[in-house]
């Protein structure tokens, strides 16, 4: 996969085009990786996405994952939302992304839900998440403290590092460290979703051992606009690897729908 790199919040980011690069004026669906996530660890599911919808797809690593810049430690409490409102802003500024639909996972799923909150411009024509966090909660905390016993105990972070190279340190403990802090237990981003006014599909595994089906209620009772709900039985924190097939179908139905709402619009 050849990737190419932008300046966005004053990080080198890379980045690159699944099925096709976009027609001026085109939707694009942009992806949005998990708390250890990058270009790679997608692995073939955008570019089966994009191909399954006929879109464009837009997938990057954010900074301090794959090849991108590096970032400094410990993050600060607002992180997520500093990248939905800076870097990824920046990165449809800098590709002339006129009209973006998100697909969030995890991490990626909460910028999503935070950069639909603040646009005020009707870029965001809706956005998928799938085991996105509005909040903190022991289940959450669970799963990460056993991914940290993980980390000590095999070779994850060689693993890690096939994708992250020289940020696989910073990528594990940026989100491992900050999730566990005693000031991050009380971190809350439920106030951007009724500034959601674009529709919303929010996915998660019946089995997510991440985070509680709490997470998706708050969204969708939340959201200031049409929001659905999806819980995937059989499936736990990564919908997208666990059942494939069942979430692609759901978000291309849900994109063509925001492709004919779009096109009714013109």
């Amino acid at each position: 996969m050849a990737f190419e790199y932008l300046t966005a919040a004053g990080k080198r980011l890379e980045y690159t085009w699944v099925h096709r690069a976009p027609a001026a004026g085109e939707a694009v669906l942009v992806f949005l990786h998990e708390g250890l996530g990058c270009i790679a660890m997608w692995r073939d599911f955008p570019a089966n996405l994009a191909a399954a919808c006929d879109m464009p797809g837009l997938v990057y690593s954010r900074a301090g994952y794959g090849g991108s810049d590096g970032i400094d430690l410990p993050r600060p409490i607002t992180y997520q939302e500093d990248e939905a409102r800076d870097a990824l802003t920046g990165v449809l500024d800098t590709l002339g992304i006129e009209k973006a639909i998100l697909i969030g996972h995890s991490d990626g799923g909460t910028i999503a839900l935070i950069h639909a909150g603040l646009d005020d411009t009707g870029r965001v024509l809706g956005a998928a998440t799938m085991a996105a966090h509005v909040f903190n909660e022991e289940i959450c905390l669970e799963g990460i403290r056993e991914a940290r016993q993980v980390w000590q105990t095999t070779d994850l972070r060689d693993k890690l590092m096939r994708y992250h190279g020289d940020n696989v340190d910073t990528a594990f403990f940026g989100w491992n460290d900050t999730w566990q802090r005693d000031d991050y237990w009380h971190w809350n981003v439920e106030k951007y979703l009724p500034s959601i006014t674009c529709p919303l599909l929010v996915m998660q595994g019946k089995d997510d051992h991440y985070g509680s089906e709490d997470q998706v209620d708050a969204i969708v009772k939340g959201a200031g606009g049409p929001a659905e709900k999806l819980m995937i039985a059989d499936c736990g924190h990564n919908p997208h690897f666990d059942q494939p097939d069942v979430t692609i179908r759901a978000i291309c139905r849900f994109v063509q729908v925001l492709n004919d709402t779009a096109a009714d619009g013109r």
